[in-house]
């Protein structure tokens, strides 16, 4: 019986024994379900793996889960795998295993700790989705948004995917399972690094390479490679540039010299044109004051235009210097941009970098012309062209006009009053009285074209003669007459009598007929200066030098009266 018993004691050991070891392993088995687990590759047939994981079952897994984007699979029988344990055993009796899994386990603890400690990470840009792309992380997939691809906006972005890349994790959360990366972080921690070596050796002078970054209306921004500086438009090239989109496009690589360099504010001014030779070097003798050339109108302005002789050497003509004829013109109206034209050089200044140019001095002079055709004396035709308050503009041959002043209308009319008789279109004939090439002007005269009426009236007339005058207005001043042929005299109050008390006008009437002494005649204002005292103190005269004296005892009442009687006598008898 003991030994019955003790049989059935060992039996119940050993049952025991067996069951803890199969609660045991079975345990174990479940307790691997959720973790990565290493299997060997026992066979690969079309797209599975047949991988053996130490289980009662293999597992199979998809080849492509083993795949690295953008290169082929590496995988061969017997090789030693990392995958995923979902399931002990799926419907086919097989556990269940994923390679993808099993990186994206490895990689998050990986990416955690890249996080925690804010270091760099590995990726490869394999897709796009809404507002940026997808990377691989070493089997996690992360997203990258768009705006933090690069330091400045990309294009084209085919030049990054499939190609391993540097990125900063800028958040992660492990439950979700997301996590967002940055290309552009990584960017600007080494563009700051580069600009602090680079600030650091900045020196004027230095010759560097960049990239156009950005184009606006005065110049353009180059990327140093961290930091960026200006390049004006004036520096771009010696030539004339009006914007910098001309001669530069973003993106495009050049080579610049720092021309200044401030540390303090770091504003860096980048010159192009300063690596080339200046052409204003020996301008001088190259352009010489009096010669001619050839260039072409670049800009047109109020004041005159430009015309460039070669690249980078440009000059002004002057509005003043742009035509002989049209004054009050638009340069546009003379030249167009782009014209090719002829110049004089009238000007150089090498130290201001400046040479006055003369387009009319390629021209025939009308004004020396007209001079040679038409000398003074000349009778033409011409339109009158305008009407001024000072007298009339007539056009002449050459495109020019000639100005007859309004004291030149008429002999015997004031201006104001002959000027009445011109308007514009008419045609007159004229007169060449004077040509002044050098300040242009052309005298003309209408009432030269017949002789003057005054110099033949006051042929017969001499200083000191005695006229017969009619009185034709009074006033304060004295009085107005006619002498001869209508033509006007004056006699000032104090020559109207030798006796103080008969100076008064108010005692001539309008029509009264008088004698005077001619005392002036000024041909300049056609008038006739005359005077009844100088004619009174004449024949006071000449009565006591033929009458006798009053020392003879004769008063001077009896001389004057003999006298008066005597040229009263010899008028009669006229």
């Amino acid at each position: 019986m003991a030994q019955v018993s003790a049989a059935k004691s060992q039996d119940r050991g050993m049952k025991e024994s067996f069951a803890a070891l199969l609660e045991e392993s079975l345990g174990t088995s479940e307790s691997l379900e959720g973790t990565v687990v290493k299997g060997t590759v026992l066979n690969i047939e079309n797209d599975m793996v047949l991988i053996d994981v130490g289980l009662k079952s293999e597992g199979r897994v998809a080849l492509k889960e083993f795949a690295v984007p953008g290169q082929p699979v590496e995988l061969k029988v017997g090789d030693t795998v990392e995958v995923y344990l979902e399931r002990m055993e799926d419907k086919n009796g097989e556990a269940m295993l994923s390679r993808e899994k099993a990186k994206r386990e490895e990689a998050w603890t990986q990416l955690e700790r890249a996080f925690t400690e804010q270091q760099r990470v590995t990726g490869i840009i394999f897709g796009r989705v809404k507002g940026g792309f997808t990377v691989d992380l070493s089997g996690a997939v992360a997203f990258l948004p768009g705006s933090q691809v690069d330091i400045r906006p990309v294009r084209d972005i085919s030049p990054l995917m499939g190609t391993p890349q540097p990125f900063q994790i800028l958040k992660m959360d492990r439950s979700r399972g997301n996590i967002v990366v940055s290309r552009r972080a990584v960017l600007e921690e080494s563009r700051a690094e580069a600009r602090s070596e680079l600030v650091a050796n900045l020196k004027e002078g230095q010759v560097l390479q960049g990239v156009v970054k950005n184009i606006t209306d005065y110049g353009a921004f180059v990327d140093l490679g961290g930091v960026d500086g200006l390049l004006h438009v004036t520096d771009i090239a010696w030539r004339r540039i009006n914007h910098p989109s001309e001669a530069l496009q973003i993106g495009q690589t050049v080579t610049v010299q720092v021309v200044r360099f401030n540390s303090e504010t770091q504003r860096i001014s980048l010159g192009m044109k300063q690596l080339e030779a200046d052409p204003w070097e020996g301008v001088e003798a190259k352009y010489p004051v009096g010669a001619k050339f050839k260039g072409r109108v670049t800009n047109i302005t109020d004041y005159g235009a430009f015309v460039e002789l070669e690249p980078g050497i440009e000059g002004l003509v002057h509005v003043s210097e742009m035509s002989w004829t049209k004054k009050n013109v638009h340069p546009g109206k003379i030249v167009s941009t782009s014209q090719e034209v002829e110049v004089m050089v009238l000007d150089v200044d090498p130290q201001k970098r400046r040479i006055s140019l003369g387009l009319k001095q390629c021209l025939d002079n009308p004004w020396e012309t007209f001079v040679d055709k038409f000398p003074a004396g000349t009778e033409l035709e011409g339109e009158v062209k305008n009407i001024t308050e000072f007298g009339l503009f007539v056009g002449l041959p050459g495109d020019i006009d000639g100005m007859v002043h309004m004291s030149d209308l008429d002999w015997n009319k004031s201006g104001e009053e002959a000027i009445q008789d011109f308007k514009k279109g008419d045609h007159v004939r004229v007169k060449v009285l004077d040509v002044d090439v050098e300040k242009e002007r052309i005298s003309l005269g209408i009432k030269q074209l017949a002789s003057d009426p005054f110099e033949a009236t006051v042929a017969g007339v001499k200083k000191n003669d005695v006229v017969t005058c009619t009185v034709t207005a009074i006033t304060e001043g004295g009085i107005e007459v006619s002498v001869v042929d209508g033509f006007t005299g004056f006699i000032r109050k104090s020559d109207l009598s030798r006796e103080r008390s008969e100076q008064r006008p108010d005692r001539f009437a309008v029509g009264e007929k008088v004698d005077a002494k001619v005392t002036q005649i000024d041909r300049a204002s056609r008038k006739i200066g005359l005077s009844i005292k100088a004619k009174e103190v004449e024949e006071e005269k000449q009565a006591m030098a033929e009458f006798g004296s009053s020392d003879s005892g004769a008063s001077l009442g009896d001389i004057l009266g003999a006298a008066l009687k005597r040229a009263q006598k010899d008028k009669d008898e006229a």
